[in-house]
């Protein structure tokens, strides 16, 4: 399993160790990752996702993972989190259509 956050993409990241005589040797910087269950308002139902600690504080910012993932690009999502707006996005549809 890959140690990237399924929000917001973050990643591991490569630099050096370097010691006072200015020796370099190569490290990663690993993100801080969680493995939180964030409930959907729409679904209303929980998903387990592995989230960077960074990133589930903007999604509390924004005031939840609906609202997080309509306002984040495909492109910066994980597989599982793009499944999980189109699957939002059409529940939220489907309750505007059959209140009109």
């Amino acid at each position: 399993m890959s140690r990237i956050c399924e929000l917001t993409g973050k990643g591991r990241q490569v630099g050096h160790n370097v010691s006072h005589a200015n020796n370099k040797t190569k490290r990663n910087f690993l993100p801080n990752l969680q493995n939180v269950t964030l409930m959907s308002d729409a679904l209303g139902r929980s998903v387990r996702m592995r989230v960077s600690t960074n990133g589930l504080r903007s999604v509390e910012h924004v005031g939840g993972l609906d609202n997080w993932l309509a306002k984040t690009a495909d492109l910066k999502l994980s597989l599982k989190a793009r499944r999980l707006k189109r699957e939002i996005a059409r529940k939220q549809s489907g309750e505007e259509a059959a209140a009109a």
